[in-house]
C-alpha cells in the first residue's frame, strides 16, 4: 500500500533496478526523534536509513561522506548525490523520503533516477507494490 506511515525499526529495501531486484538492510526512522538522529555520530551504516517523511537532509556533524536518494511517494527516486560531510541539500519539492547510505553504496544498488523501491518493514508489511513486468 503506498502512503503507509511507518515505525522506527529494521526492515528491508527492495531496488527494483535493470539488474533485477536487490535487498538491503534498512533501518526505518519516521519519529521526528529518529529522523533528527538519523546517521549523525556513526563511522559506517549496514544498508541504509529511510528517513519519512522528509524533503532534504544535512550533513553537519556527520563523520563521513553519505548517498542520498530523494523520493516521491510512490518510493521512486527523483534525485541521488553523494555529500561530504558539513553540507546542507537542497530540498526536492515532490520528495516524502530520503534514503541515505555511505558514500558508493548506492550505485552497487542500482538506485539511480527513475528506479522504484520497495520497503518491508519488520513483520512482513510490504509499502508498496513493485513496478509493473
Amino acid at each position: 500500500m503506498v502512503g503507509r506511515r511507518w515505525r522506527d525499526g529494521p526492515g528491508a529495501l527492495i531496488v527494483h533496478g535493470e539488474r533485477g531486484d536487490v535487498s538491503v538492510p534498512l533501518e526505518i526512522a519516521s519519529s521526528y526523534r529518529a529522523r533528527t538522529k538519523g546517521l549523525l555520530g556513526r563511522d559506517t551504516v549496514d544498508g541504509a536509513m529511510l528517513l519519512t517523511p522528509a524533503g532534504s537532509v544535512h550533513t553537519f556533524r556527520m563523520r563521513m561522506p553519505i548517498d542520498v536518494a530523494y523520493l516521491d511517494r510512490r518510493l521512486k527516486v527523483i534525485a541521488v548525490r553523494t555529500m561530504p560531510p558539513g553540507r546542507l541539500g537542497l530540498p526536492r519539492l515532490r520528495s516524502r523520503h530520503v534514503l541515505e547510505a555511505e558514500a558508493g553504496a548506492m550505485a552497487g544498488w542500482g538506485v539511480r533516477v527513475g528506479v522504484r523501491m520497495t520497503v518491508e518493514a519488520e513483520g512482513g508489511a510490504v509499502s508498496a507494490e513493485p513496478p509493473p513486468p
